[in-house]
């Protein structure tokens, strides 16, 4: 069977274009999730945009800072879902740290995001 756009349907044994909808369906939802971005990719994002908060000399108070486990580790006992969520949303501690949306860039992926707080996490104590 062919569709509108000229491509064409894959029938099942029920015979139809009803019938190939649902395979259709999920073909398009796997295809237009974007893929992880690695640790490597968020590396390059933190040191072209996290490092000014978050690197090893920061004098900006209550910021964890790369490398720093003890800053880390209350953290990273939150676990990787609110570290995530705090980074793409934003967040501001009990003493006063702020971390603005996506590090203040809205450009960023939410997978880019997460690479970086990925990659921050695992040089300060962290793994995941």
């Amino acid at each position: 069977m062919v569709n509108q756009s000229g491509g064409k349907l894959e029938e099942s044994a029920g015979g139809g274009a009803a019938a190939a909808a649902p395979s259709a369906a999920k073909k398009a939802t796997k295809s237009e999730s974007s893929p992880a971005v690695s640790e490597a990719e968020g590396k390059k994002i933190f040191e072209s945009i996290c490092m000014v908060c978050h690197n090893a000399n920061s004098v900006i108070p209550n910021v964890p800072k790369i490398t720093n486990n003890a800053d880390w580790a209350p953290r990273i006992k939150q676990g990787k879902e609110t570290l995530f969520k705090h980074a793409i949303e934003g967040f501001t501690g009990k003493q006063g740290g702020v971390m603005p949306p996506k590090g203040g860039n809205s450009s960023l992926s939410d997978d880019e995001v997460k690479a970086a707080v990925t990659y921050m996490v695992n040089q300060s104590g962290g793994k995941i």
